[in-house]
């Protein structure tokens, strides 16, 4: 008898932020001068994303005014909506596409943590997913109360605990709890209510979590860390995991080394998802698509430039009367997102980058993957990472919109569909089934199912 086997597949997710990705999207004929804040425009970009069967729909979030905290330029990330709240405005009008948000460890409590994405996931139905972030910025930090933000390893220390506090809470209620029988007047079986009663060095919560379980049994984890505290946190908590890379080879080390701390913590590697970010410039020539690229270049302002370097690199930087042809400046290393300073020093040193050309780079992804190309350069990318150890999926970073998603929607999906390599049709209903990953017990009826065994 032979076994069925359904090939592996590509995953997708769709980084979609109103006002664009590219630092100077908002300037492009093509964008909507206010779609940071147009609800119809995220309505549109959600609706074209599930017409390409993306898996999820992706927002970062910051808590602070643009990013880094700067306020200088004309950046159109400078406001926005938060991303639970407008997903559970958009969930409503989709029905098979996920919807990641990102909320702070650093920055919330677990309770209105879990409590939101809880509810999330039952308005969706089962499509939520939360992007786990630490919040590295001081600009953030100053509107919580602090001078300066947390030292990285502090964050991730409370990450840890966080993201675990936020699981026990998802699982406060059996997936069967919910009785409702108007006949007895039984409501919901108090036997399957379950305290969290968890005491730990950052948190103490007593519980039980007021949202039930969702048809997903509870939103999918999802994180982006890649310094050594964010592999670690990843390996252990995430589900999916977010990253930035320039090199396959660079991308292959940190797949295998995940996988790796993945099974040496007692977890299955095939349910860690690893999706690097990539911004495509699609054209139906290579020099179509080299045209799209110069022109979106073409529009940013120096001080956008300067601000969004000054970010990446950690706040310490002041360009501002640097010979903008000169090379970037050395910078010390800050308790901010110190894998992204790395990344952003490896690009301008390995290409020779001057301020302007690197700003010039990163101005579409921030260190993510930018590639310049005809849909099967793109789709050839994205098929030898895929194969070849580096990717179980991809986070997709349209430069503008909406053009640039529907680049991707009408041009390198189909490339990719022809291939094999990706879907025809959306596989479930929940955000979990889409990505192929396992329904999570529930750990109170886990243990009565492992006690009446030992009986």
């Amino acid at each position: 008898m032979t076994r069925n086997i359904k090939p592996r597949q590509i995953k997708l997710g769709a980084f979609l932020p109103g006002g664009g990705q590219h630092v100077a999207a908002w300037r492009h004929p093509d964008q909507p001068v206010d779609g940071a804040t147009s609800f119809e425009f995220h309505k549109q970009l959600a609706q074209t994303a599930e017409r390409g069967l993306f898996d999820a729909y992706f927002l970062a979030d910051g808590l602070a005014v643009s990013f880094g905290g700067g306020t200088e330029g004309g950046n159109a990330r400078v406001a926005g909506f938060e991303p639970v709240t407008l997903f559970s405005a958009l969930a409503p009008l989709t029905k098979n596409l996920g919807f990641i948000a990102t909320a702070s460890t650093t920055y919330e409590e677990p309770y209105n943590t879990a409590r939101k994405f809880a509810s999330l996931d039952l308005i969706s139905g089962g499509r939520a997913g939360w992007n786990v972030v630490t919040t590295a910025t001081e600009a953030a930090a100053r509107n919580f109360n602090l001078d300066q933000q947390l030292p990285h390893a502090a964050r991730y220390r409370r990450a840890q605990e966080h993201v675990e506090v936020v699981k026990t809470l998802w699982d406060s209620f059996e997936d069967d709890a919910f009785v409702r029988d108007k006949e007895s007047g039984v409501f919901y079986d108090t036997a399957k209510l379950h305290p969290a009663n968890h005491a730990g060095e950052h948190f103490k919560v007593k519980g039980p979590l007021n949202v039930s379980r969702s048809p997903q049994g509870h939103p999918v984890i999802v994180q982006a860390g890649q310094s050594e505290d964010g592999r670690t946190l990843a390996a252990a908590t995430a589900e999916v995991i977010f990253t930035a890379h320039q090199h396959l080879d660079t991308a292959q080390e940190f797949y295998r080394d995940i996988k790796a701390r993945a099974a040496a913590a007692g977890r299955n590697p095939d349910h860690v998802l690893v999706m690097p970010g990539v911004s495509p410039f699609v054209g139906a020539t290579e020099a179509e698509a080299r045209e799209k690229y110069d022109r979106l270049t073409s529009y940013i302002l120096e001080e956008d430039g300067i601000a969004l370097l000054n970010g990446l690199t950690g706040g310490t930087l002041d360009l501002k009367g640097h010979d903008l042809d000169d090379p970037l400046p050395p910078a010390p290393p800050t308790e901010g997102m110190k894998s992204r300073q790395a990344l952003i020093r490896q690009i301008a040193d390995e290409n020779g980058f001057s301020i302007r050309q690197l700003y010039q780079w990163v101005a579409s992804a921030r260190g993510h993957y930018t590639i310049i190309g005809t849909p099967e350069r793109i789709a050839d990318t994205l098929q030898e990472w895929f194969e070849n150890e580096a990717a179980d999926g991809f986070n997709i970073l349209p430069p503008w919109f909406p053009t640039a998603l529907d680049d991707f929607v009408d041009l390198v999906i189909p490339e990719l569909q022809r291939r094999g390599l990706f879907r025809t049709a959306y596989e479930g209903a929940t955000l979990r089934e889409n990505l192929g990953l396992p329904f999570p017990a529930n750990r109170h009826a886990a243990r009565h199912v492992a006690v009446q065994a030992a009986e």
